[in-house]
């Protein structure tokens, strides 16, 4: 028992020196944490620049974008070819996708050589070999007499301009083919496949090993948004954000980008790193100062850096008492086979041994034993490497996504993560040490690059479906400039009509005489109350007017809720809690007593007999309170203050809020004569000649006419450039027939809906695109009768051009991104004559009823004397 102890005691301390021997002599493949997190830092700044615009043509890491932009979702269906050109072999492959709910697939694959003349012969012969092979599996499969679509896998650096295309950059690995470097791979392949009259495939998609393994975990695991080889050679993808790469246009949604990431340190960014057997093992390879990084890493090279450090140390007289072999003298006799399986737990050291000998050297327990921890210093660096790089693009997910914790997957697949005893362990420890607030889960990709590359052709297929029944959807809401100045023309028609006595009755915009005579001229002055009731708050002011050298407006304003229950209450109930909000407000600020003038504007179609008289025709915006339509909205506020009976108000004007708006730009600009509200709803008043209105006495002077244009269409007569979702959501509204052209966001929903999405729907591009086309149609709407209005002020005017201010308000106009642009080009457009000017309003509906109220005070005073 004792000489066991003994044996076990001695093979123990044997051990550990030959492990520190070796240990001091590859000190600098050992690389502590500290080393690692400087090298995220460099990869994720290699990320940077290879995504910019400027400096891309200098970057190492290519960051290429490979316009894959979607991941499988599980509706994917459809038979699929690919073939899959980069590794030891070529492979062919049928895959089946099935939409059975079960996510399920099924694939065969058929391997072929890859022969030394063929790979580092010239493009044609390629090729032709490839289409040779891709015959031969179809022949095989009896597929010859389908037209199947085709992913092909090209595990080389390739620049996309889009999904079918890609333009070598250079060679990697052991392939060296002429003729073939700067130009289209797709198109070399087509013309192959065109030699071969009885097959018949198209060509969807070049896919990289990368991507295509990400595609296959990503059909499993929809976390999965990285893919990742480590193989003969290395790379990685992952989904970058668009509004990231400066690359392309576009700054919606996301795109899988190839890294190719075996270039990194290409530039000498990992010099410091890099050891001198990393440079005659470079020096010694088929791309000299190229693939620097893949060089430390890929199972190609690590076998010969093995053979390197050996021949070394055995120079030294460090192994093998000195003696070095003529096997050990020459390149590529270890490979990466024979390093796994020195590296096996229990067999390792028998494994070792033998592989020596084989290599006619003698080797000695201490040899076996310091052969076998070099073999664990190249192969632990290899993973302490590529950990760094994938936490620095694990990193950068995070980021993107602004969280502090992530769940994710990386998808896997290669020779060496799957084959190599220790190396998947080594790299899922070292990942989650760098990245302790990422929960990564590792997914072996199950069939490869090959499934992947039928699974973005597949998606591909599916993204086609989907575009094409967009199209469907949104063409009906492309107008075209004929179909503007047809609806300019119509709305035109449809004010006549509500000017006019006789027809004033049946039309659809109803030009409403406003009674206000005026635009502000810089002489009002006084105090002002002013109530502004339009949605689903309700707004109460003090507005302090100045005139004068020192001409100002001063406003306070209190805002209340209107509960839906009191919105859609009786109107008793809606009026008591408007005179209740007044009270609270006079009571705030100390002006009970007083009985100041007031202006009430009041959002909703009203038929006036005068100023501060206003019938209201109907509701719209979601109110729905009942005994007020048909009813003068002043006197039911003034009953309601009687019943009250605290205080008492001079209500001088009931006001809609586009005169407000255009009264409140009116101050600033005397030029202004119309008024637009694009908000929660539409409208628009303007400055119209007395002698034009028929429904109102007299011809000297103007009016402002509020057209209510909101009703426009009501009629039918532009059920021409109305959708089917037009229909669907005025009939959910709370007035079908009436007020259609709103509600952009309902809208949304419904064709969102329609296309199998929500609201909530993470695919940004298709919802931007919905959004876009929606909200330009309303502003091309709007801008066609907008120019009706400027067009009818430039004919009252007899003028050939006429200049002219809009006042503006409304969140649509004053938050959406391009409504403001296109509403004026489409006016600039319609109107050629017109020279527009659009002013912002500054809280129309509450200082221009103030400011309207004040000039009806002065023009009361005027009439007096």
């Amino acid at each position: 028992m004792f000489a066991v102890h003994l044996l076990a005691f001695h093979f123990t301390k044997l051990k550990e020196d030959q492990i520190k021997k070796v240990d001091r002599y590859l000190y600098h493949m050992r690389l502590s944490d500290d080393v690692l997190l400087g090298m995220m830092a460099r990869f994720h700044a290699e990320m940077v620049k290879g995504l910019g615009r400027d400096t891309n043509p200098t970057a190492t890491v290519k960051m290429l974008p490979t316009f894959v932009r979607s991941l499988p979702d599980g509706s994917e269906k459809g038979e699929f070819l690919a073939v899959d050109l980069g590794g030891s072999q070529f492979c062919a492959h049928r895959v089946k996708v099935f939409d059975d709910g079960k996510q399920s697939s099924q694939l065969e694959s058929k391997f072929y050589p890859t022969p030394k003349e063929v790979i580092q012969g010239n493009g044609a012969e390629l090729f032709d070999y490839v289409a040779d092979c891709l015959l031969d599996f179809m022949e095989t499969n009896n597929l010859k007499h389908k037209k199947l679509p085709l992913g092909f896998t090209f595990s080389f650096p390739c620049k996309q301009t889009k999904l079918e295309e890609g333009v070598l950059l250079a060679w990697t690995k052991y392939f060296k083919v002429r003729g073939v470097q700067d130009t289209d791979v797709v198109s070399s392949l087509c013309k192959a496949l065109q030699k071969h009259k009885d097959i018949d495939v198209d060509v969807l998609a070049l896919v990289n090993d990368t991507v295509g393994t990400m595609m296959t975990c990503g059909y499993d695991d929809q976390r999965c948004e990285v893919g990742l080889i480590i193989g003969s050679g290395t790379n990685a993808c992952y989904m970058e954000e668009m509004r990231h790469i400066d690359l392309l246009e576009g700054d919606e949604g996301r795109m899988c980008i190839n890294t190719e990431w075996g270039a990194f340190g290409d530039d000498g960014a990992l010099d410091d790193l890099r050891t001198e057997f990393d440079r005659e093992l470079d020096l010694g390879s088929l791309n000299p100062g190229k693939q620097l990084f893949e060089k430390m890493i890929s199972s190609l090279y690590l076998g010969e850096l093995v053979r390197l450090i050996l021949l070394k140390m055995t120079k030294e007289g460090l192994l093998f008492n000195g003696k070095v072999s003529t096997a050990l003298l020459t390149k590529g006799k270890i490979e990466m086979k024979h390093v796994s399986a020195m590296e096996k737990y229990k067999e390792g050291l028998g494994n070792t041994k033998e592989i020596l000998t084989e290599l006619n050297l003698f080797p000695s327990e201490e040899d076996c034993i310091a052969v076998q921890h070099v073999c664990t210093i190249v192969s632990f660096r290899s993973a302490n490497l590529c950990a760094a790089t994938l936490a620095a693009i694990l990193t950068r997910l995070r980021e993107n996504k602004k969280l502090l914790r992530m769940r994710t997957t990386v998808g896997i697949d290669g020779g060496l993560y799957k084959t190599h005893p220790q190396y998947a362990k080594r790299l899922h420890k070292v990942v989650r040490r760098l990245v302790p607030n990422c929960d990564v889960r590792f997914l072996l990709s199950p069939s490869g690059s090959g499934k992947g590359a039928a699974m973005v052709t597949a998606v591909a297929y599916r993204l086609a479906a989907q575009r094409k029944q967009i199209d469907a959807t949104l063409t009906p809401f492309l107008l075209s400039l004929e179909t503007l100045r047809e609806v300019k023309s119509k709305m035109r028609t449809e004010m006549e009509y509500g000017l006019k006595r006789e027809t004033q009755g049946s039309a659809t915009v109803k030009m409403l005489p406003t009674y206000v005579c005026g635009t502000p001229d810089g002489t009002e002055k006084g105090k002002f109350l002013a109530l502004d009731l339009g949605g689903t708050n309700f707004r109460v002011l003090l507005v302090k007017i100045r005139s004068g050298r020192r001409r100002s407006v001063q406003m306070y304003n209190k805002i209340f809720a209107i509960p839906l229950e009191i919105m859609q209450g009786t109107g008793e109930e809606l009026f008591d809690h408007i005179v209740q909000c007044i009270a609270d407000f006079l009571e705030y600020m100390g002006i009970k007593g007083a009985r100041l003038p007031l202006g009430f504007t009041f959002s909703f179609p009203c038929r006036q007999a005068s100023i501060d008289k206003g019938t209201l025709v109907g509701w719209t915006k979601g109110f729905k309170a009942t005994d007020c339509e048909g009813e003068d909205v002043v006197d039911m506020l003034r009953e309601a203050i009687r019943r009250r009976n605290e205080f008492d108000l001079d209500i001088v004007a009931v006001v809609n809020d586009t005169v407000g708006t255009m009264m409140t730009c009116g101050y600033e600009d005397p030029n202004c004569e119309i008024g637009l509200i694009a908000g929660t709803g539409s409208n628009v008043c303007y400055m119209e000649d007395m002698k034009n209105i028929e429904i109102v006495e007299g011809n000297e002077g103007r009016m402002c006419i509020n057209t209510e244009w909101g009703g426009f269409g009501d009629n039918g007569c532009i059920d021409s450039i109305r959708t089917k979702y037009d229909q669907e959501v005025d009939e959910s509204s709370l007035n079908p027939g009436k007020q259609s052209d709103r509600l952009a966001l309902l809208q949304v929903r419904r064709i969102l809906q329609q296309l199998g999405l929500d609201s909530t729907c993470e695919d940004s591009i298709i919802v931007k695109e919905v959004c876009g086309v929606v909200s330009k149609r309303a502003a091309q709407l709007c801008g066609a009768g907008l120019a009706a209005i400027v067009e009818k002020k430039r004919e009252n005017r007899g003028v050939e051009h006429l200049q002219i201010t809009v006042g503006v308000d409304g969140t649509l106009y004053k938050l959406h991104p391009h409504f403001s642009r296109v509403l004026h080009e489409t006016v600039k457009e319609l109107a050629p004559q017109c020279d527009v000017t659009f002013m912002l309003s500054e809280d129309g509906s509450g200082k221009g009823a103030a400011l309207i109220t004040a000039v009806a005070k002065r023009l009361h005073n005027v009439g007096q004397k």
